[in-house]
């Protein structure tokens, strides 16, 4: 077990660097972390450093790719409630590559860290999924997250009547929510080029070191992949205030 009991990691690395291509015209002139959640005036990476501060990190490393500079500039000219250091991939690595990449510039590398995708918006207790990670002993944690299916369902029975029709049901799966707690020897289990939820993921699952922490009941989770998804964030925000 990695640090203390329920110690949880003040450090934590963002993946940044993607394309953005379906949230086109947006990312055009900016890398899809930098774009705002209508209504906010704050890109998407500036919420993610707000919740990563309020759970208790102190450092972050971002790994930059498209569209590098755009992102760095704002981070200099920003009120940041971290310490924030950037790498920029001159090569795309694929998403394990540029998690060993980014993990190279921790400040501690002895220690364990948090990790997330550049395009998810969430707010769940952070700490939480840390004690949940060291009770497991495990390598990794990913967070999971039950999305609703964005059409409609319809319910029948066994001689095909039609009894109900449910608007967007949650899904009966459990997803890779792109948030991660990494014990601080994870990093050398990444590839140093290409996706380590092809090949180290499934190492660890088939070792029992990979553990999976379900966001609980009401948490707020969305990944921002396309325009659809940035009009109802901005409709969720104003519905409930976050």
């Amino acid at each position: 077990m990695t640090g203390a009991p329920h110690s949880h990691p003040t450090q934590a690395v963002v993946l940044a660097g993607g394309q953005g291509s379906r949230l086109r015209p947006y990312t055009d002139d900016r890398p899809k972390p930098m774009v705002e959640i209508p209504g906010t005036g704050t890109p998407i990476i500036g919420h993610q450093l707000n919740w990563l501060a309020e759970e208790g990190v102190t450092d972050v490393v971002i790994s930059c790719g498209h569209l590098a500079e755009v992102l760095q500039d704002w981070l200099d000219q920003a009120q940041l409630p971290l310490r924030v250091t950037t790498v920029v991939e001159t090569e795309p690595l694929g998403r394990g590559g540029g998690l060993k990449y980014a993990a190279g510039s921790l400040p501690r590398p002895d220690e364990p860290w948090y990790a997330t995708n550049g395009d998810i918006w969430t707010r769940f207790p952070l700490r939480e999924m840390a004690a949940f990670h060291d009770e497991r002993d495990a390598a990794a944690t990913l967070a999971l997250a039950r999305p609703r299916i964005p059409w409609g369902a319809v319910e029948t029975d066994a001689f095909g009547h039609v009894l109900d029709f449910i608007e967007a049901p949650p899904s009966p799966y459990l997803i890779n929510a792109g948030v991660y707690v990494f014990a601080a020897t994870f990093a050398e289990l990444l590839p140093a080029r290409g996706d380590h939820e092809r090949t180290t993921f499934p190492r660890l699952a088939r070792e029992r070191r990979l553990a999976g922490y379900p966001l609980p009941q009401g948490s707020y989770w969305r990944a921002i992949e396309t325009a659809k998804d940035l009009a109802e964030a901005a409709e969720e925000m104003a519905a409930h205030g976050r």
